[in-house]
């Protein structure tokens, strides 16, 4: 007699579990974005060209990349020496490393942007120095980009230290004992190897970047023209009742992390093999 798998359900099953994963993605995610789009145009494409193309609008459009733009990459060079530590070499406190590595995922944004206020606010541990060699971190664009690299820096070397974990150590050992320099061995074995891991987390970084709110917001002052970034500019709009530009700058957050969506689909789905790896 064959014996049946625990995972072999009645079809029912199946389908009642579908359906319910389904209705619950429809619910959550589906209903609050078709809302965003529906709103975002109820009064015409005109009107939500209006709303993206005034002034403060696309101060806060320009932000936004502009601070995504130093972030990524940055975070994206720190991911990247992370996981070539932790994966490559044993140290004595590694799982340390990897435990502040994950201090993002739960800290609270606010928390953070508090905590830069109190480092290099006016009244902070800094901010006399800052003051007197005039230096502008918070209520600037620099305090908008450390509160944007506190919440985003996690993604990259948590998508790469896996990959690289099962990758093991022996290519590279190979490639420098066939007298290959340590960046020629990086970038002939290492990168390729882990290419499409890294482009994942860079991604997943992007998206976080442009969709912060909690942390810039404390360090940010609300300034209009000036840093107020698109979830900021979008609060302004909701608080002061103009829902039609509120939502129509939702709807342009919305669509960049869209895109970002598709890409990381398309990632998926030309490069299935190469992620599997990681858990993906």
């Amino acid at each position: 007699m064959t014996r049946r798998s625990p995972l072999d359900a009645p079809p029912w099953i199946k389908l009642s579990l579908i359906a319910l994963v389904v209705t619950y993605i429809a619910i959550v995610v589906l209903l609050p974005l078709g809302a965003v789009f529906t709103e975002a145009f109820a009064s015409g494409f005109s009107s939500w060209m209006a709303a993206v193309t005034e002034p403060d609008a696309q101060a806060a459009i320009k932000l936004t990349l502009l601070v995504a733009a130093i972030a990524v990459p940055l975070n994206t060079v720190f991911g990247i020496i992370a996981s070539w530590a932790i994966a490559k070499h044993d140290f004595s406190g590694k799982a340390l490393l990897i435990s502040l590595i994950d201090l993002p995922f739960s800290v609270s944004p606010v928390v953070s942007g508090l905590v830069y206020v109190l480092l290099f606010g006016a009244g902070g541990w800094l901010g006399p120095w800052l003051e007197e060699h005039d230096i502008q971190i918070i209520f600037a664009l620099p305090g908008l980009v450390l509160a944007t690299m506190f919440v985003t820096f996690p993604f990259v070397a948590r998508e790469l230290i896996p990959v690289m974990q099962s990758q093991g150590r022996d290519e590279e050992e190979a490639a420098l004992s066939l007298g290959a320099t340590g960046w020629q061995t990086f970038r002939k074995v290492t990168l390729p190897n882990i290419r499409w891991g890294l482009l994942y987390g860079v991604l997943l970084t992007n998206a976080r970047a442009m969709g912060e709110f909690g942390a810039v917001s404390v360090v940010s002052g609300h300034i209009r023209g000036e840093t107020n970034t698109m979830p900021l500019h979008i609060e302004l709009l909701y608080n002061d009742y103009n829902l039609s530009a509120a939502f129509a700058v939702a709807s342009l957050l919305a669509g960049l992390a869209l895109v970002t969506l598709v890409l990381k689909t398309i990632l998926e789905w030309r490069h299935g093999d190469g992620l599997v790896a990681r858990g993906h």
